[in-house]
């Protein structure tokens, strides 16, 4: 199916409910569901935009995401090790680049969702403290293939769950960019400055 070989090969992230932040009054689950369900609302109505106006379909596409995704988060994930030594502003300039690297490939990912199935798996550990990082499990089903995706949510200090990484097909995301931000580390100097220069 197009939709689920396009979304590996995007690696994308996370989704929401289009200008609605989520208290602690919903779980995880019923936040990402939610979420999930409106971003594929937003993709359908703006189809068109694809093709006459991209950057306002993928305006669309961000600000969907914007309010469920911690940029700030997937990019302390993503550096790991490394985040120590960035300063608060290299942290939001990298937050802002996944945005928007994320944004585009997740949007053009998307453009192909033609109603495939999407169900919801029930949590592996019931039974967890209710504020610790929570694993939502969902599944795109089509005719002919199944994908598995694990979406990483966290509590912020607001108390809204947020994600902050995401497996797609048993990869997972934050470690798959740290290696990459790990070597271009290590092709630079650890300069971050230059890292960031030269993501892709």
């Amino acid at each position: 199916m197009k939709l689920l070989k396009n979304l590996i090969l995007s690696m994308c992230v996370g989704t929401t409910l289009q200008g609605v932040s989520y208290s602690q009054q919903y779980s995880a689950i019923e936040t990402a569901e939610q979420g999930v369900e409106a971003l594929l609302q937003t993709v359908s109505q703006s189809k068109s935009l694809f093709l006459n106006d991209r950057d306002s379909y993928f305006s669309a596409i961000e600000e969907v995401l914007d309010s469920f995704v911690d940029f700030g988060a997937v990019a302390d994930v993503v550096m790991n090790r490394y985040a120590t030594q960035a300063t608060e502003p290299q942290k939001q300039r990298f937050a802002g680049i996944l945005k928007s690297t994320l944004t585009r490939f997740y949007g053009a990912s998307l453009i192909n969702y033609d109603g495939e199935e999407l169900a919801f798996l029930p949590p592996s550990d019931s039974n967890s403290d209710p504020r610790a990082d929570t694993i939502v499990g969902m599944e795109l089903r089509g005719s002919d293939s199944t994908l598995r995706l694990q979406y990483q949510m966290f509590l912020d200090q607001n108390n809204e769950w947020k994600l902050k990484n995401l497996s797609l097909a048993g990869i997972n995301l934050g470690r798959q960019y740290f290696t990459q931000f790990s070597a271009l580390m290590g092709q630079h100097d650890e300069n971050i400055d230059l890292v960031l220069d030269n993501w892709q």
